[in-house]
């Protein structure tokens, strides 16, 4: 048993040294490709903010709360529009001698739709309760997933006719994918600068607040490495 037990433990050894030793195949080469588009975007998002001030926090908090409530009322009842609470806080003003004043509150409301005009009309509604703070757009799930599935038809060919050619040109005539990785990005735009903020804040109370999109990148990448063959 003792000698069964030894011949197995070298056994072991052996194989694992042997493992250790073993170089790392040849002809192995590592590639990457992608494909990219530029789609438009079809998703607004649109901050909407009010402030409020009074001598005591309940008060203001209160204050500013119903006009939040009366907000998300009309929001909600506009066909093809999400709407939501945002942040909500309430903070003292003191004085010169380091008493407290005054409180003010700020509240947002952020609304959400693939309707530009719908959002562009409801926003200069609101105006008087709730001004535009801020812009941004983005892609919707669905045109996400049907530019990626496009994208990587186009990636993976991009992907195969390069390691196709690179085998070639190391002088093999052909090759066997080991591993390999799909990536997806793109697809937000960043907020829109304050200085548009502040133009649409300025409009007549009522007039449609200017909503346009543009276009966003969308790139799927493929990683991996094939295994040349003579």
């Amino acid at each position: 048993m003792k000698h069964l037990l030894a011949a197995t433990l070298l056994c072991t050894t052996a194989a694992v040294a042997s493992a250790q030793t073993t170089p790392p195949p040849a002809g192995v080469l590592s590639l990457a490709a992608q494909a990219e588009t530029e789609v438009p975007t079809d998703v607004v998002h649109v901050t909407l903010a009010a402030e409020q001030e009074g001598a005591e926090p309940s008060a203001t908090s209160s204050a500013l709360s119903t006009r939040t409530q009366a907000v998300l009322a009309q929001a909600k009842r506009t066909s093809g529009v999400e709407a939501q609470s945002g942040g909500f806080t309430i903070h003292p003003n003191t004085d010169r001698n380091g008493r407290i004043s005054t409180w003010r509150g700020r509240s947002e409301v952020i609304l959400k739709s693939k309707d530009f005009a719908a959002v562009s009309k409801l926003a200069g509604e609101l105006a008087g309760q709730m001004q535009v703070q801020n812009i941004a757009f983005s892609l919707s799930r669905e045109a996400r997933h049907a530019a990626e599935a496009k994208l990587a038809d186009q990636a993976v060919a991009a992907f195969r006719d390069k390691a196709q050619g690179t085998t070639k040109l190391f002088g093999y005539g052909s090759y066997t994918i080991r591993e390999v990785s799909l990536d997806e990005s793109g697809g937000t735009v960043p907020p829109m600068p304050r200085m548009y903020a502040a133009k649409a804040m300025s409009a007549d109370a009522g007039a449609p607040i200017p909503v346009e999109g543009g276009k966003t990148q969308v790139t799927v990448s493929v990683h991996g490495s094939v295994q040349m063959l003579k």
